[in-house]
């Protein structure tokens, strides 16, 4: 490890981030590198977009859309990276099985890096330097950190978006949990504010500003409100946002690390977007980002590599009965499941009737040693209470799956084991099963209608 403090050895992470982004920008287009799949409620209102969730290296995935024409056309970035906390990070998942409730806490992302503060700065430059590649002429970036590493990054920030892009330092402040008897308690984040030019989009928002005493000025030509507080008029955002954190009661609570409330989200989407701007997240972990962005009429392209935020992700979307998007995957992780055995026949022509039969998974799971005997048990018991969602191609033509047929866990309870699907079913009819688990993990099978009876094509 290099005796020279951090401060001596930016030049250094700079000229290695510069490289390491070229490279990335020099790369030949490799289409192979994804395997995808498109989610496709039947809800869709007929938009030609198509949202993107991509699970793998956010570096790569910022080359692929850099490559495929979205260079300059992002509206909006916001990146809620790890902190630099030193710590590895879990989230919980619940599941009720024959009137027994289990909990498990199941590896979010790792935060811990070999060389600290150095290695931290040589992950994020690189990163930062392609979102300006991608960011509009009229675009801003938003990067969400604390205390650890902001100042850091500010400096980083400053070389790629120039100091005269910087816009503001906003806090976002919070009560939480934790008191200290040797410092301040430290209950607020910090967001990095960046413009790409100074011609962005910017639509300032309002909050309650309330008035001394909570009683009304009666100023001439300012109006006033009153709500169960007292009076308040309504001025421009500034920079300190109390927003409550995503509490344990809260019906946005999905279980995971690092997820933030959609009121954060909002706030910063409609600040620094219109409608059908691009707002892109390269560090989803509970989705929030795009979760917000389709209620607000907005488009949105996620990526994040980690089992869990990408399960946590497709479960809130579908729960949230999202537009299209696709779902892309690095090959090399495509199929990483267990195996789900199925039966199925189709009647009349018009009705397949799937009956789910168990879950084949192997218990060497990264799961924690504690939650080995209750893993055991639900996989011998109740294994088809492992799997998180279903989705089915009817007619697949052997190119990018659509999956028009969609189903989730409900309340933490296991999927009915018996479906029927109602459609154009014929003889030779290919249908594909996609299905990811609660760990993350994800398979596909191919079938065949043959005799009336769905065949498991060995070959696909």
């Amino acid at each position: 490890m290099s005796s020279l403090h951090i401060i001596e050895r930016l030049p250094e992470i700079i000229s290695s981030g510069k490289k390491k982004a070229e490279e990335v920008l020099n790369r030949s287009k490799d289409d192979s590198l994804y395997n995808g799949q498109i989610f496709f409620p039947e809800s869709n209102q007929g938009d030609s977009w198509i949202n993107q969730f991509y699970q793998g290296d956010n570096l790569l995935v910022m080359g692929k859309l850099i490559k495929e024409g979205y260079k300059g056309k992002l509206d909006l970035i916001y990146i809620d990276p790890p902190f630099l906390t030193k710590t590895k990070h879990n989230g919980k998942i619940n599941i009720v099985a024959q009137d027994k409730e289990y909990t498990f806490e199941l590896f979010a992302y790792d935060d811990t890096w070999e060389e600290g503060l150095y290695s931290y700065l040589k992950m994020i430059y690189p990163r930062l330097y392609l979102m300006r590649e991608l960011l509009s002429d009229r675009g801003t970036i938003y990067v969400h950190l604390d205390y650890r590493t902001v100042h850091y990054v500010r400096i980083l920030m400053d070389e790629i978006f120039g100091e005269e892009n910087f816009m503001n330092e906003i806090i976002w402040a919070y009560k939480s949990g934790g008191v200290s008897k040797r410092y301040y308690s430290r209950k607020h984040d910090n967001i990095l504010v960046y413009t790409k030019t100074k011609d962005y989009i910017f639509n300032p928002q309002q909050e309650k500003s309330y008035n001394r005493d909570f009683k009304p000025y009666k100023f001439k030509g300012v109006k006033e409100y009153q709500d169960e507080i007292g009076w308040y008029t309504l001025v421009n955002l500034k920079d300190v946002w109390q927003i409550d954190m995503v509490g344990r009661t809260s019906r946005e609570r999905v279980n995971y690390a690092s997820q933030k409330p959609e009121a954060l989200m909002e706030r910063i989407i409609l600040t620094s977007t219109d409608e059908n701007s691009i707002v892109a997240d390269f560090f989803a972990g509970s989705g929030t980002t795009g979760i917000v962005a389709e209620r607000l009429n907005r488009r949105w392209i996620m990526s994040d590599k980690g089992d869990l935020s990408s399960i946590t992700i497709h479960k809130r979307l579908l729960e949230n009965a999202s537009k299209p998007f696709y779902s892309f995957k690095e090959n090399n992780r495509a199929r990483d499941g267990g195996k789900l055995l199925i039966k199925g026949e189709y009647i009349d022509n018009k009705t397949l009737k799937i009956h789910l039969e168990r879950y084949v998974v192997d218990i060497d799971i990264s799961i924690k040693k504690k939650y080995r005997q209750q893993m055991e048990e639900l996989i011998d018991n109740s294994s088809l209470s492992l799997i998180e969602f279903i989705g089915i191609d009817l007619d697949f033509d052997g190119k990018i799956p659509l999956l028009r047929k969609q189903y989730t866990r409900d309340s933490n309870k296991a999927l009915d084991s018996n479906m029927a699907i109602e459609g154009n079913i014929k003889e030779g009819q290919k249908i594909l099963v996609a299905y990811k688990d609660v760990f993350g993990k994800g398979n596909y099978d191919l079938y065949q209608i043959s005799q009336g009876r769905l065949i498991l094509c060995q070959e696909y």
